[in-house]
């Protein structure tokens, strides 16, 4: 079966050997939580340690939850990432004052959610009290007539139902608590099949 175009991204990496398990099987990107209150929170130090083993052509995101223009892209810079994935309703200026590129997030509570920041590449994720990693999921009918290709969706995507979800032709999906074993611990089995699933429908 030929694979799809869909990226992928594991986040809420908190060890090189889930780094390692998760580049091996084919992720395109892997997902670094600066966000002190959650349990997927890395320290920029032992980020950096991760980083500095990772293959050539992985992007490195930094996910970050209402922090200063400043203290960003210094905790970016000391840890090695590519992109920073700003987890809060920032105010699009907050973009504009950035060095590096950033993927701002959308939690959507409604349809009309969808649409923030059209025609920049962003990450919709349903709308919790809490940041991340909750698993909750945004229903699929709201991408019904919408330009997906510039959309990584996340919010409760498992191995189960990520091949559903990339027939609505989103650029990328994002992963984190669906392929645990626990929080801050990847399931070697389920990172390999979501993948498998995401890039060709099929049962890794």
């Amino acid at each position: 079966m030929s694979p799809t175009t869909v990226r992928v991204k594991i986040c809420g990496i908190t060890n090189l050997e889930d780094a390692l398990i998760a580049v091996e099987a084919g992720a395109d990107a892997l997902g670094f939580v600066f966000y002190e209150r959650s349990p997927r929170f890395i320290e920029p130090e032992e980020a950096a340690r991760i980083v500095e083993e990772l293959p050539p052509f992985v992007e490195r995101v930094g996910l970050f939850v209402e922090k200063g223009v400043d203290e960003v892209e210094e905790i970016a810079r000391l840890s090695g990432m590519s992109l920073l994935q700003l987890h809060w309703d920032l105010d699009p200026s907050f973009l504009e004052g950035l060095t590096l590129k950033a993927l701002p997030v959308v939690r959507a509570q409604s349809p009309d959610d969808i649409g923030k920041f059209e025609g920049e590449y962003r990450l919709v994720d349903a709308y919790v009290e809490e940041f991340g990693g909750a698993g909750k999921r945004v229903a699929l009918e709201w991408f019904d007539g919408v330009d997906t290709s510039k959309i990584i969706l996340a919010g409760g995507l498992t191995p189960e139902n990520v091949a559903e979800v990339v027939r609505y032709g989103f650029y990328g999906v994002d992963v984190s608590s669906g392929v645990e074993r626990e929080p801050g611990k990847k399931d070697p089995e389920k990172v390999r099949s979501f993948i498998q699933r995401a890039k060709y429908g099929s049962r890794g």
